[in-house]
């Protein structure tokens, strides 16, 4: 289905899918859904291999924000041969048509708080990057594909855009600006650290984020309720889409 990379020589073929969460209830919730699992320790970080549906997969906890992020995601793409990066989670709802476990397949990526506006960049723009970082088209094309084929869902799967950074949204202010200047669905604290190292590194990269709340300047207590249907709710489209 993929086209495997031929690395330089004593590399070998890229099959293992990479996933990058954030937290426990994340963690916990892809970990279910994994079988012949086994744990390797790299520095701090637990990775856990095993397989999704027989596909070889391999897990990890990066903790919460955009450096905490990245670190996990190079170590992983520096120790294993990862085929594609998959990023799921939580994440809070910028569009205001997007309710509570709807999900949003990233077509792009922003990261809203980098500013060097200063220099006549637009707000967001990283050097050597550009305005966004695209999701990889063909695992786009390939989860609009399977789930088109299963049964039909309660809940809204959009492609969009989400935008990352170090903070935890909870103003309607400042969603209101994220949302007017980028166009974003969902915000996040990871995702476009992610999506930027596997750009960096030329790997292919997709993310998968369920809205468990709304920044309305008490969006902390919503999120703690629906953290744990959001990591669900992921996890299972990750399953059908390794299926």
């Amino acid at each position: 289905m993929w086209k495997m990379k031929i690395g330089k020589v004593g590399d070998y073929m890229k099959k293992i899918v990479g996933i990058v969460v954030a937290m426990d209830e994340e963690y916990e919730a892809i970990a279910n859904i994994m079988t012949a699992t086994e744990k390797v320790q790299v520095y701090d970080l637990e990775f856990l291999k095993g397989k999704i549906k027989g596909r070889e997969c391999i897990l990890v906890k990066s903790g919460i924000g955009k450096v905490n992020a990245a670190r996990a995601t190079q170590v992983m793409l520096d120790k294993f041969a990862i085929e594609y990066v998959i990023n799921t989670g939580a994440a809070g709802a910028v569009n205001s048509r997007l309710n509570v476990g709807d999900v949003v397949l990233g077509k792009h990526v922003v990261q809203h708080d980098f500013d060097i506006t200063a220099f006549d960049h637009s707000k967001g723009y990283i050097t050597g990057i550009g305005d966004n970082i695209q999701c990889n088209r063909d695992l786009i094309d390939e989860f609009d594909h399977i789930i088109k084929g299963l049964p039909e869902r309660k809940y809204t799967i959009k492609l969009g855009v989400v935008a990352t950074g170090d903070i935890f949204c909870t103003e309607p202010l400042m969603k209101d600006k994220i949302f007017a200047k980028f166009d974003a669905d969902v915000v996040d604290m990871e995702c476009g650290a992610i999506a930027q190292v596997c750009y960096l590194c030329d790997v292919p990269f997709m993310t998968i984020r369920c809205v468990s709340d709304s920044p309305n300047g008490n969006n902390a207590s919503d999120f703690d309720e629906n953290i744990d249907l959001a990591s669900k709710r992921c996890a299972n489209l990750v399953r059908d889409f390794l299926t």
